[in-house]
């Protein structure tokens, strides 16, 4: 009776590991290999103090989209969770970067007396973010008019981008 036992744990102990191995190579989240993609953003030579990278797939049929914060000009991709990198494929690649002026809904906020700055009225966020001024060419903005583009090979990714006119 005792063999049999044993049979029974190394089986079990099989499917554990083809079960782990299966959710690891999948990614755990179920969407699959994810790829790290970093690198620098500038613009006339001088990086981009913050902003947006956005990877939009070239065949939406074919990927999904994957976005970096930019901060003093680095970005590192992320797909679902931080940092987790974008899938293998071809990409057009987005860059935004403006100034918003967030003083009036501030001011609105502290008239009220709110401490909350999640409070600050939506009204008054698309106001300001509608009379930002963008910091980069508008051509960047747009995946239709951006000439930037990035192929995500499998395996660790660096890519910097320089903006111009």
């Amino acid at each position: 009776m005792f063999p049999r036992r044993g049979i029974v744990v190394r089986l079990l102990a099989l499917v554990v590991a083809t079960s782990a191995t299966i959710l690891v190579g999948c990614g755990a989240d179920g969407l699959g290999k994810r790829f790290k993609v970093s690198g620098y953003v500038t613009y006339k030579g001088e990086p981009i103090e913050k902003g947006e990278v956005n990877f939009v797939p070239e065949d939406a049929n074919q990927g999904r989209a994957a976005f970096g914060v930019l901060d003093k000009g680095y970005y590192s991709l992320t797909t679902l969770t931080e940092g987790d990198g974008a899938f293998a494929g071809k990409y057009k690649v987005t860059v935004t970067s403006k100034n918003v002026d967030y003083s009036e809904a501030e001011a609105f906020v502290k008239s009220k007396g709110m401490m909350n700055p999640i409070a600050l009225p939506q009204e008054l966020v698309g106001k300001a973010n509608k009379n930002a001024k963008s910091n980069i060419p508008a051509k960047y903005s747009i995946a239709s008019t951006s000439p930037l583009a990035y192929e995500v090979k499998e395996q660790s990714n660096k890519y910097d981008f320089e903006l111009t006119d």
